[in-house]
C-alpha cells in the first residue's frame, strides 16, 4: 500500500516541474512548440478554476488526475533538456516564492463555461419552446 508522505512528495515533485515548465516556456531559446505546449499545461494547471469542476462525480478528479499530469509530461518531453536544467535550478530556487496563478487560464475557463451555457439555453429554446 501507498502511504500517504510517497503522494505528497509526488504533488511537491509535480508543483516543482510545473514551475520549471513555466519558467522554460519564457526561454527564448525554447521552441514555438514546446513553448505553447508548455503555456497551455501550465496554464491550466496553475488556474484556480478547473474545466470540469470537482463537483461533478469522477470527471470532476480525472481532469486533475489525468489531464494536468499528461499535459505536464508531453511539456517536459518537447523541451530541450538544457533549458529544461536551467529551468529547474531556477525553480527550485523560486518554490519559496509561492507557485505563480494563472488569471488569463482561469478567465478562458470561465467564458468557456458562460459560452456552454448560452449554447444550451439556445439549444433549449429552439428544440422545446418553439
Amino acid at each position: 500500500m501507498i502511504k500517504i508522505t510517497h503522494w505528497r512528495g509526488w504533488a511537491g515533485r509535480l508543483e516543482e516541474e510545473a514551475l520549471a515548465i513555466w519558467l522554460a516556456a519564457q526561454d527564448p531559446r525554447m521552441p514555438w512548440g514546446a513553448q505553447l505546449m508548455a503555456l497551455l499545461a501550465t496554464a491550466y494547471a496553475f488556474s484556480p478554476i478547473d474545466l470540469i469542476p470537482d463537483a461533478v462525480p469522477v470527471l470532476g478528479l480525472l481532469d486533475d488526475l489525468v489531464l494536468v499530469p499528461l499535459g505536464l509530461w508531453l511539456a517536459l518531453k518537447l523541451t530541450p533538456p538544457v533549458v529544461l536544467a536551467d529551468a529547474r535550478v531556477e525553480a527550485t530556487q523560486r518554490l519559496d516564492e509561492g507557485l505563480p496563478v494563472s488569471r488569463t487560464a482561469a478567465i478562458v475557463i470561465v467564458l468557456l463555461w458562460i459560452a456552454l451555457a448560452a449554447a444550451l439555453v439556445w439549444w433549449a429554446w429552439t428544440a422545446w419552446i418553439r
